[in-house]
């Protein structure tokens, strides 16, 4: 264990960010230097708070069930490169769950109970960048290959977990990603003031010399590469298609100009800020802005339409606004309902809370203007409109950010005939096998939308159900059931 006195003498402390009329001038990391370097300085300390738990509550807190106590115990003891291996024998890109990850292990922490809980994010990202830049992150290909052939449907998360184990497990993977590059919504979704593009890019580099083969610009499903003509090239097939399709708001006024997913004005910014042209693209320039939805996505178009100069920004969100602390009925370990500030709304805006939108207004040439809502409550489990209270807010643009209701089914789940799930979501059973042999799926195509952290879990555990199949056996990390919960909701 780390310190036996360390949470007694020591309280939690996290790295400042960067003062916020900095960092809304440009696009980079909101930690100087980058969030890991940021935190070295006292992040030894800060894993020398962790405890000598009889039970390390955080490992069931996180869905990989990260090594949590170890690695903090070689931290504190300046073992960077034993830190390391501990953390990646069940986490493949800490650098993206150390910076995307809420961190459920946190509120799961024992230390949590009566005192701040050790920042295990803090540490786990601290614990990556410091590998990469002492030359602790090599290629691990394969000793021999096995002769199987794998594809690989999505470059998210969930996909490029299952395409890394598989191809170091032997088998010959290739990775189908329908954008221009891969990576998924860690691309195009996040914008770079929350991961900057370059921890993808260098741990695709290490994908690529492991062996793993990328084909993006394919829209599996489209033409003569359809679901059918997928199996038939290769032994086995992942689907890791996510959950893409956005929930909608068939209000009033909903075909009004001006009104779009988050998920279309989001990968637009992110292109921009990496360098690249998109005619016709999405700004908040001098507009009130108005965002639906109150969780991450949410914030990151917070933080997009601040960069962007947006006149105002108000950010809705249908539930009453949380405690900032732990309500009664959410006790310890589970995950609390509280009142969180991202980084997103330090730099402005306005939250309002337990409204719902009655109806968008247009201006004369078709595009929206103003937007009137309610305020409402939950009563007895329904939803209770006030009345006297609707009123306007001014909205020029306004960006749904209220979820996603499943995967796409035209296409390759409609070509290959796959079961769903009464949510519409690709069944699957405790290997992550689909009803169709040789088919499985991981991450938010079967589970639904989900944490980044789930993603890679189940991307991992998909792998070792491939492996069997193929195999017969498999040396990689046995499967999480796709039913299985932590201790945290």
């Amino acid at each position: 264990m780390a310190d036996p006195k360390g949470f007694l003498k020591n309280d939690r402390e996290v790295a400042s960010r960067r003062p916020v009329e900095e960092r809304v001038g440009d696009w980079d990391e909101v930690y100087p230097g980058g969030m890991g370097r940021a935190l070295l300085p006292i992040i030894n300390v800060q894993a020398s708070r962790c405890m000598d738990c009889g039970i390390p509550f955080c490992h069931q807190g996180c869905p990989l069930g990260n090594i949590i106590p170890e690695w903090n115990d070689l931290v504190w003891r300046d073992d960077w490169e034993g830190a390391i291996e501990r953390l990646h024998a069940t986490n493949n890109f800490p650098e993206f769950t150390g910076r995307l990850c809420p961190a459920p292990c946190e509120t799961a922490c024992v230390l949590g109970i009566n005192q701040p809980a050790v920042t295990i994010k803090n540490i786990e990202v601290s614990i990556i960048d410091k590998a990469y830049d002492s030359g602790f992150v090599r290629p691990q290909p394969p000793e021999w290959l096995t002769g199987k052939t794998v594809a690989v449907v999505g470059s998210g998360p969930a996909g490029l977990a299952a395409a890394q184990q598989l191809t170091r497990a032997g088998h010959t993977v290739a990775v189908y990603e329908r954008a221009d590059q891969p990576g998924g919504l860690l691309r195009y979704g996040i914008p770079e003031f929350k991961m900057e593009k370059k921890h993808l890019e260098r741990r695709l580099e290490q994908m690529r010399r492991e062996g793993t083969v990328f084909r993006s610009g394919v829209t599996v499903g489209e033409g003569k590469l359809n679901g059918q003509a997928l199996k038939d090239r290769y032994d086995a097939v992942v689907l890791a298609i996510g959950s893409t399709v956005p929930r909608d708001l068939p209000v009033p006024g909903r075909e009004l100009g001006g009104i779009h997913q988050a998920m279309e004005f989001l990968p637009q910014a992110n292109r921009v800020a990496l360098g690249e042209e998109v005619e016709g693209q999405i700004r908040a320039d001098g507009k009130h802005v108005v965002i639906i939805g109150g969780g991450d996505t949410g914030a990151d178009c917070l933080g997009t339409s601040i960069r962007q100069g947006a006149a105002s920004i108000t950010q809705l969100e249908i539930m009453p606004q949380p405690t900032e602390d732990r309500p009664n009925g959410q006790p310890w370990p589970t995950y609390p309902m509280i009142y969180r500030v991202s980084s997103a709304h330090e730099e402005g805006g306005e939250r309002v809370y337990a409204v719902s939108t009655k109806e968008f207004l247009g201006d004369d040439d078709g595009n929206v203007r103003a937007l009137r809502l309610v305020e409402v409550s939950f009563e007895a489990g329904k939803l209770v409109e006030h009345e006297g209270t609707e009123r306007e807010i001014p909205a020029e643009l306004v960006l749904f950010a209220m979820g996603f209701v499943g995967p796409e089914q035209p296409g390759v789940v409609e070509q290959l005939g796959l079961d769903l799930d009464e949510r519409g979501n690709i069944k699957r059973d405790n290997d992550y096998a689909t009803s169709v042999e040789g088919v499985f799926v991981a991450g938010d195509a079967g589970r639904g939308q989900s944490l980044i952290v789930w993603a890679i879990a189940e991307g991992r555990a998909a792998a070792a159900g491939v492996d069997t199949y193929l195999t017969g056996s498999t040396q990689l990390p046995a499967p999480i059931p796709p039913t299985a919960r932590p201790l945290v909701v």
